[in-house]
């Protein structure tokens, strides 16, 4: 009786040893695979939940990414994976399609991720995205070259252009402009749409002619003629004398005996007369004639 229940107890034991060490074995998985930059699980493996031992995973190059080398199959083994033998390098997105009066600057390259720069001939600008990124699908940002245009010109008081269209004037178009009659051209004739899409130049304006007036008027009076008379009547110290007058104050149109001019500023000049002594027997019957002049001098 107690040789069989012995024998019974060595049985259960050994049976289950044997059962722990079957879960055991079974238990032993290899850990999911792990990605990283350039390699990544392939759809049919990221819907795996276990990796027994024995099992075979196959990888694959990661977004923007391409096979160099290698199959990219990983078995498990002793509870590890084996080393991948895949390798991957980046994409090459080569050159864009290069538009009309378009160019780039590829220093960066035209591999995965690159960032190059759309540039435009002279006289033309960006329209749309400056810079084009490689992607996995391609490069990526729109862009065009198109003309520069100006500001329509405007008129400018009291004068014309010769700019008659309703578009704006593009790259390279001069524009005349002149003045109407009487007016004055300040600045240049000429503006030119540039590369930037301003005018070279400030816009000219015209301006009106100033005239000035200076007025000069003579005062004339001329000098009696003395009566005939004989000489020999008129003692010789009297005749011989002569009296010397110099007006200093402002002339007067009645003053007789001389040339007085009186100038733009109000002031007179006044010249200095001789005359004898016979110059004073005037009849008195006899008028004096004054003559006024004025002339005007215009300076522009």
């Amino acid at each position: 009786m107690e040789v069989f229940l012995d024998t019974c107890g060595r049985r259960t034991v050994k049976a289950l040893l044997l059962l722990y060490l079957f879960v055991a074995k079974a238990a032993a998985n290899c850990p999911k695979p792990q990605a990283r930059g350039d390699i990544v699980l392939t759809n049919d493996a990221l819907l795996m939940n276990d990796f027994p031992e024995g099992v075979d995973v196959t990888l694959q190059c990661g977004n923007g990414y391409v096979k160099d080398s290698g199959s990219g199959v990983i078995t498990c083994v002793d509870d590890n994976w084996t080393e991948p033998d895949l390798t991957c390098k980046k994409k090459d997105c080569g050159l864009p399609n290069v538009l009309p009066n378009m160019s780039f600057n590829t220093s960066s390259g035209t591999l995965f991720g690159a960032i190059i720069k759309v540039i435009c001939d002279k006289g033309f600008q960006v329209s749309g995205s400056s810079y084009k990124q490689c992607y996995a699908s391609g490069w990526v940002g729109k862009s065009t070259c198109e003309l520069v245009t100006c500001e329509k010109p405007v008129e400018v008081p009291n004068g014309k252009s010769s700019w008659v269209s309703q578009d704006e004037p593009t790259y390279g178009e001069i524009i005349q402009y002149i003045c109407n009659v009487g007016f004055t051209l300040i600045g240049k004739n000429s503006i030119m749409c540039s590369e930037t899409g301003d005018y070279d130049a400030p816009l000219p304006t015209c301006e009106g002619t100033t005239t000035k007036y200076t007025t000069a008027m003579y005062l004339i009076t001329p000098k009696p003629t003395p009566p005939a008379q004989d000489s020999s009547t008129t003692p010789r110290a009297l005749r011989d004398k002569t009296v010397t007058t110099k007006t200093t104050a402002a002339v007067s149109p009645s003053v007789g005996g001389g040339r007085d001019i009186l100038t733009a500023g109000g002031r007179a000049t006044t010249s200095v007369t001789s005359m004898t002594s016979s110059s004073f027997q005037v009849q008195h019957g006899d008028t004096e004639r004054n003559a006024l002049g004025a002339i005007y001098t215009s300076t522009q």
